[in-house]
């Protein structure tokens, strides 16, 4: 009779999750894994034939552990505000699966930092329609940008390299989305490029 797994499949999981918040999505080897767990590497071959399998199922934790931020943010007053903070935040927080995720996109993985941007999109569709009185595409439009935005920021600390504090990153988002709204309703054809740019320019910097 062979020996009793003493693993489950979601521990194996877990551990290869917790390595590669520790260490990066490049340390996850069979032999990190057994070394977490503290047995040999045969239980992780038990449950996976092989690594590229363990490693899509900690891709897929990732895009778990991303969406439970995204449901929070769509609790919020103003939805798509919610996620984008919940977006920099899931950054802050768990910046090796961003990394995972959204800047580094494994063979393995069948969707990215765009694909998050459509999801995104469907989710606060309705509630930026409602809130700021915008068509569809005016909305997808206006979140669009807000979103790069968000991503420029999550990138910046995900990297290190973010030199604003929570509160001025929360600023500088109201200060584009004002603009953002402002322009999409006071400039026709600006979504889809049908209007005159110098004529708008002109006029704008002599107020």
């Amino acid at each position: 009779m062979p020996p009793k797994v003493k693993f489950q499949r979601e521990e194996i999981v877990g551990a290869a999750a917790a390595i590669v918040r520790e260490q990066g999505y490049d340390a996850l080897t069979a032999r990190e894994v057994a070394a977490k767990l503290g047995v040999s590497t045969r239980p992780i071959f038990t449950y996976f034939d092989t690594m590229e399998q363990l490693r899509a199922e900690v891709c897929s934790y990732a895009k778990r552990r991303y969406l439970e931020y995204i449901e929070r943010g769509l609790t919020a007053p103003i939805p798509n505000l919610g996620v984008g903070q919940q977006y920099i935040r899931f950054a802050r927080e768990e910046p090796e699966l961003f990394r995972l995720l959204f800047l580094t996109k494994p063979d393995n993985a069948s969707d990215g930092a765009t694909e998050a941007l459509g999801l995104s999109q469907e989710l606060v569709r309705d509630s930026v329609m409602r809130i700021y009185n915008m068509d569809a595409d005016t909305a997808d439009h206006y979140f669009r940008d807000l979103w790069l935005l968000a991503f420029s920021f999550a990138a910046l600390i995900v990297t290190d390299d973010c030199p604003y504090s929570d509160d001025e990153i929360s600023s500088i988002l109201t200060e584009v989305s004002l603009s953002l709204c402002k322009a999409f309703k006071e400039v026709p054809g600006l979504t889809t490029g049908d209007f005159d740019r110098d004529a708008v320019f002109t006029e704008l910097v002599k107020k």
